[in-house]
């Protein structure tokens, strides 16, 4: 039991409390140690045994997830994950969680619907994992089930040659996961009105990242959007990957456009950086910069290394400076990364080296 991550689920719901019950016990690193209707129970229950992970509804009687939250964070800190159903309205609710210090969001799984179950499975068991090892609190290293993780080529082939020669345009390609969020606005908001233009996979939820971008875009000197099919790459412009949908760099003569298109989970999340830093190496090759920031597992560690290989500069975040280290740290393990640098320094190497 030593290494099994002890999991609270909060949440108003009988169904919702059962189902999620059975998605994460079905992790054997995983155990659900209480259920609690309201968080006035839930508290009742840590008590007697403290979690490792929160999981936590938004809207429930007595007391809402948020108002909890900022108690929990500000007397006892214990990594929270909102599990919301982030219907268009509630997106500000589920930023005000993050400022609030939940590690991540998780959209609640669609009861009967056996793929999106599947994949809500591996998400919300990826995620208790991810905010488990947010604090020094033990992780599950052992006896947990492997999943088959698909590569990018179930979306993208890998390119044979070079990619095209270098243009003057610059383009950069960024990729993050927990803890993310904030890591993204602390780069973007360094960035100048002219930086290059720029693509980002941050791991989120169906319907979050318009919200997020939203914000991001009222923040910083650069406009910032969520991406949608088509739109072209311009400079000043940051464009978000959509949650749920696989994000491409393509190019047409000098113009540099996305690709949004479905698919399977890749490196175990959709929209996958690993696909986004592919498709960089193909399209862009030289005249790109791969980055690859905070977050737990590796998707994008071998797309930087794509990225490299075909041309492009590559810079990863630093221990020091990430929330979870483990897909930078993959990263530079197979030699993807011309750079290590802490997250202060990322927009100033952006800039550089797209000069």
């Amino acid at each position: 039991m030593a290494d099994v991550i002890r999991v609270l689920i909060v949440d108003d719901s009988v169904v919702v409390r059962q189902t999620l019950t059975e998605i994460l016990e079905s992790d054997p690193g995983i155990r659900v140690m209480g259920a609690a209707g309201d968080p006035f129970a839930a508290v009742e229950m840590m008590a007697v045994e403290a979690p490792d992970v929160i999981i936590l509804d938004v809207e429930m009687p007595r007391m809402d997830g948020l108002t909890f939250l900022e108690k929990v964070m500000s007397q006892h800190p214990i990594p929270v994950v909102m599990c919301s159903s982030l219907v268009e309205a509630g997106c500000a609710t589920a930023l005000k969680a993050l400022d609030l210090g939940a590690v991540s969001i998780v959209t609640k799984p669609k009861f009967g619907v056996k793929s999106f179950i599947e994949e809500s499975r591996i998400l919300l068991c990826d995620s208790v994992k991810a905010a488990a090892r947010v604090t020094p609190k033990r992780v599950a290293a052992r006896g947990l089930r492997t999943e088959r993780k698909l590569s990018a080529d179930a979306v993208l082939a890998k390119a044979n040659s070079r990619a095209m020669a270098r243009t003057t345009e610059k383009v950069a390609l960024i990729g993050a996961s927990t803890g993310g969020t904030e890591a993204l606005r602390e780069v973007l908001i360094r960035l100048p009105a002219d930086a290059p233009g720029i693509v980002i996979v941050q791991h989120m939820p169906e319907k979050f990242t318009a919200a997020f971008a939203a914000r991001l875009d009222q923040e910083c000197r650069i406009t910032v959007k969520e991406a949608e099919n088509d739109d072209t790459v311009l400079r000043g412009q940051a464009l978000i990957a959509p949650g749920n949908r696989h994000t491409l760099l393509k190019r047409s003569g000098a113009r540099y456009y996305v690709e949004i298109r479905d698919g399977p989970l890749v490196s175990r999340h959709r929209p996958s950086v690993d696909v986004l830093f592919r498709s960089g190496a193909r399209y862009a090759g030289p005249n790109a910069v791969g980055v690859i920031m905070t977050g737990m597992g590796d998707d994008g560690a071998k797309g930087l290394l794509e990225m490299k290989e075909a041309g492009a500069a590559t810079i990863a975040q630093d221990e020091a400076s990430c929330v979870v280290f483990g897909m930078p740290g993959e990263a530079i393990r197979l030699g993807g990364a011309d750079r290590v640098v802490p997250l202060s320094a990322i927009a100033g190497e952006i800039v550089k080296r797209c000069q």
